[in-house]
């Protein structure tokens, strides 16, 4: 199992001091409230490298910057229907190249994830209202009035994009 958080430069100065003083690790531990694991590991490092400062990491370095992070963080909050693409064009006017697996690994460390809109109802009950008004208004118009009005019927046609939901970026608890 992987460690899940380090000890501050001043324990592990502690802990090798205690070693020298001849305490064994149990003793160590239980002085200082770690596990005898943890001291035998710290102690394994300072006899091997005689230093007990951690090395950096292995691992390619973060493509996108902290400003970066907080750039797209910022069009999400102000935009929450923002798309991946939108926001890898953001980045490549910025000066940074990445692609949308990296955007969207980005938003998840920050706690965001990727949801469907909610579907909103097409008529309102404003809108109701009105329709239901004009109807009445226009109850008594003679057939002549009426050949002059054009009607449509209202189906919705996209020649160009996707014809379906659109994702949002909402916070876990949202």
């Amino acid at each position: 199992m992987a460690k899940t958080r380090e000890l501050c430069k001043d324990n592990r100065v502690k802990i090798v001091d205690l070693h020298k003083a001849g305490m064994g690790y149990r003793t160590i531990g239980k002085q200082l409230g770690e596990k005898a694991t943890t001291v035998g590991a710290i102690i394994r490092k300072w006899k091997k490298l005689q230093m007990t400062v951690n090395h950096p990491r292995s691992g390619a370095p973060c493509k996108i910057s902290p400003r970066g992070a907080s750039m797209i963080m910022r069009k999400v909050r102000d935009q929450p229907r923002t798309t991946r693409q939108d926001l890898v064009n953001d980045l490549k006017r910025a000066g940074t190249t990445v692609s949308k697996i990296t955007i969207s690994n980005t938003l998840r460390r920050h706690g965001l994830k990727s949801c469907r809109a909610c579907k909103v109802p097409l008529l309102k009950p404003a809108h109701v209202q009105a329709r239901l008004k004009f109807a009445n208004y226009h109850l008594d118009d003679p057939e002549e009035e009426w050949e002059k009005v054009m009607c449509s019927d209202e189906t919705k046609i996209e020649l160009f994009g996707l014809n379906s939901t659109c994702c949002v970026w909402r916070k876990k608890d949202e």
